[in-house]
């Protein structure tokens, strides 16, 4: 069984609440949701959620809604925790729940690195990387070696690195075996630096494979983005806000 799970956390530290932020009248993690359910290699898509808040908002919706511990410091532990209820799974993708826009493409690629057994963890990266993408330490950078497997993260990159970079799309398979062992481990000394969680697979000599793309992506971290998503999606600015305004 092929499991995605979207970790919901209600109280995000750059944009409170945006997992809820309304969006034509539907809150932003349940068109994630919709999305992640149109890809054709998942048999459950799962939202965990750390509050009675987000429990409310999204019983209209017929979502499987797990609720996990609100003492988790990431999106991996919050899955990890899913994960262990779901006996059956044997492949767990990590989804983003600020990306209302998601390819469900996307998750089937991924899905089907999968059907190779020696891969173990996996991830999204893109071509579609600018130069101000380049210049920008808030745009991941991934670096790839000639078989597809990553070798890097960083958010500040060189010129003879440009050849190998692409830009990191933050969704992430694991075989569950290697989720499990993934957050048993002590955040390693280069992800508490550089302050990504990839780098501990990396540290602790878990391989990642990488699934590349042509694919743009717009998450979002701001109220900003909200609106740029609400442009794209043809959503009415208006009605564009927070859910408990």
């Amino acid at each position: 069984m092929v499991i995605g799970v979207i970790p919901a956390r209600l109280n995000s530290i750059r944009f409170p609440k945006k997992i809820l932020a309304n969006l034509g009248g539907k809150p932003m993690v349940a068109y994630v949701a919709e999305q992640a359910a149109k890809a054709e290699k998942l048999d459950k898509v799962i939202i965990a959620i750390d509050s009675n808040e987000t429990e409310q908002a999204l019983l209209e919706y017929d979502f499987k809604l797990v609720m996990t511990s609100k003492k988790h410091t990431s999106g991996t532990d919050r899955i990890a925790e899913v994960a262990k209820g779901e006996p059956e799974a044997k492949i767990v993708i990590n989804i983003q729940g600020d990306e209302p826009l998601l390819n469900p493409k996307l998750i089937d690629g991924l899905v089907d690195i999968f059907h190779d057994p020696s891969v173990e963890m996996a991830t999204v990266v893109s071509r579609k990387l600018t130069v101000t993408d380049l210049l920008n330490p808030n745009v991941v950078k991934a670096i790839l070696d000639e078989n597809q497997n990553t070798q890097d993260f960083k958010r500040n990159v060189f010129d003879m690195e440009i050849g190998a970079v692409y830009r990191h799309i933050g969704m992430y398979g694991f075989q569950k075996d290697t989720l499990f062992e993934f957050t048993a481990q002590e955040p390693s000394e280069r992800e508490q630096k550089k302050s990504l969680e990839q780098l501990r697979a990396l540290d602790h000599g878990i391989p990642i494979k990488a699934l590349i793309t042509d694919c743009d992506q717009m998450a979002v971290d701001t109220p900003e983005d909200l609106q740029r998503v609400a442009a794209v999606m043809g959503l009415d600015l208006d009605e564009v806000k927070e859910m408990d305004d």
